[in-house]
């Protein structure tokens, strides 16, 4: 009788390197590698075909590699209890290995319901750990050195081979759900193992060495940003690959001379440094998944109508805000996937703050666009730009500084809005406050070929302050700030509190 399979199922993880749960499978037996298309995963509001597109092509990869070494992965579509079941039925399961999981509340349900069906079948699921994240009780006091300890470990090399097994195949679906609507993403990164590899070391050996400076400008960062955390959301890096061999450039780039240097060190410090807020931020909504759904500070509800005004809403998630940076901002996202944190948070401060829109309403549409969408970060740093965390200062982006600041020639605005193409720079950042000679001459007239501002920002800023203000107050709010942040608050020593600070008041997060 042939031994009994393990299953290893591939979730976010879709790589062979650095993967505990497939190393440890094929340690007890031969291996049946299993990914799962879940058409409800696929309908849920924060899904969208961009995601699926660039994890096809991670997936793709994947089999090639799982192929090399013998058995190719098997895919099966359906929901996942049900594929379960058929793959029990059909053949001997020794047990079920994955890595944890901190996704959206959906997904935590059908673990939920997977674990019982194991559990009745008594089929041992094994989850290891993927990061820095902890499941059950966590000290925050030693959270850090835990993920140094685990950042530490040797990153586990790919099996030498995989005993073929007989299955029936199933092919790769175009779309997981015939009622997912078109998301044409036409500047979308490509997905798969051979990307991340190359988009890693050309960040490292070239892309990186301005890092620090050009990370907030929209103008520099879609280069000079690694462009890394796409393959982490979904799992063809590890977390603990991009930990090392960034460390391992450092101790290059330090044993160079001062004038080979250049602005390496620097770059790669806050590079590294950025790393680390990946894993606390997931840690937040791993500790507390309902805050996907709920404000983070619960005596901040009431402080919005969930139900987004239909007008504001429009403006906003079309990028016809009329504050050009942001509109820019909104349309390059639609059509690359990806924007710069600094200017994420901006767009959700915008939504939030000058608009009034309800953050569980704006985070889904941003999540949909995101190619990178990790909901374990996308949640918490909704909250943080809201408003809503009870432990983060209030940082209401001015748009049209920030344009002035990060597009000062307006050269990003006018790519990403062609109606500003022949603006001025004198005019690119507030267009509506051109006579109405300049803006025939421009052949931009507000209000016809490209939107005047529905109000005023520093009116509605200044609104949303005394808002916020005035249930910060409170007696509750104050007493629960204390109690959150004893659950989710940062605990750096000082002299890293006071770096780490300056960067979360500015939005950033890597990478």
């Amino acid at each position: 009788m042939p031994d009994a399979l393990q299953l290893v199922w591939f979730k976010r993880d879709v790589r062979v390197q650095d993967h505990a749960p497939l190393m440890q499978a094929v340690q007890a037996g031969p291996v049946l590698p299993l990914y799962i298309v879940e058409p409800e995963l696929w309908m849920q509001p924060d899904m969208s075909l961009r995601h699926w597109h660039f994890l096809s092509e991670c997936i793709d990869t994947l089999d090639q590699d799982l192929t090399r070494l013998g058995q190719p992965l098997i895919v099966r579509h359906g929901e996942a209890e049900d594929v379960f079941r058929e793959i029990f039925n059909a053949h001997a399961v020794a047990a079920v290995w994955s890595h944890q999981e901190t996704g959206n509340g959906w997904t935590f349900g059908r673990d939920t319901r997977v674990a019982e069906l194991l559990r009745a079948r008594d089929i041992p699921w094994h989850e290891l750990r993927q990061h820095g994240v902890l499941r059950g009780r966590v000290d925050r006091d030693a959270w850090s050195r835990q993920w140094e300890r685990l950042m530490a470990e040797p990153v586990l090399p790919p099996p030498d081979s995989l005993p073929p097994i007989a299955m029936r195949a199933e092919a790769w679906p175009q779309t997981p759900h015939p009622a997912l609507h078109d998301d044409p993403c036409p500047g979308r990164q490509r997905g798969g193992r051979a990307s991340a590899e190359q988009v890693l070391y050309g960040f490292l050996q070239q892309r990186g060495e301005r890092y620090h400076q050009r990370m907030s400008s929209p103008l520099t960062a879609a280069d000079s940003c690694s462009r890394l955390s796409a393959h982490l959301a979904w799992g063809t890096l590890s977390m603990r690959e991009v930990v090392q061999v960034t460390r391992q450039r450092r101790a290059q780039v330090k044993a160079l001379t001062p004038a080979d240097r250049g602005t390496w060190a620097r770059a790669l410090s806050a590079f590294e440094g950025r790393l680390h807020w990946h894993c606390h931020f997931i840690q937040k909504l791993e500790s507390e998944p309902r805050i996907e759904f709920e404000n983070m500070q619960r005596s901040m509800d009431g402080l919005r109508d969930p139900v987004a005004d239909p007008e504001r809403f429009h403006a906003w998630s079309t990028g016809n805000t009329g504050w050009p940076l942001v509109d820019a901002c909104m349309r390059c996202l639609q059509h690359t996937g990806w924007i710069n944190f600094r200017m994420r948070a901006m767009l959700q401060a915008v939504a939030s703050y000058h608009y009034w829109l309800h953050w569980s309403e704006t985070s889904l549409h941003l999540a949909r666009l995101f190619t990178d969408y990790e909901p374990g970060i996308h949640y918490p740093q909704a909250q943080m730009q809201s408003g809503t965390t009870g432990i983060n200062t209030t940082r209401i982006y001015n748009p049209i500084k920030q344009s002035m600041d990060q597009d000062p020639q307006g050269v990003f605005i006018r790519r990403w809005v062609p109606a500003l193409a022949a603006v001025s720079k004198e005019w690119i950042h507030q267009p509506w406050m051109m006579s109405d000679a300049l803006q025939q001459r421009s052949g931009c007239v507000i209000g016809q070929d490209y939107p005047a501002p529905l109000l005023d920002h520093e009116v509605a800023a200044r609104e949303a302050r005394q808002r916020l203000s005035a249930y910060r107050k409170r007696d509750a709010a104050r007493d629960e700030r204390r109690k959150i942040y004893q659950k989710h608050g940062s605990r750096k020593r000082p002299s890293q509190r006071s770096r780490a600070a300056s960067s979360h008041r500015q939005g950033e997060l890597p990478l």
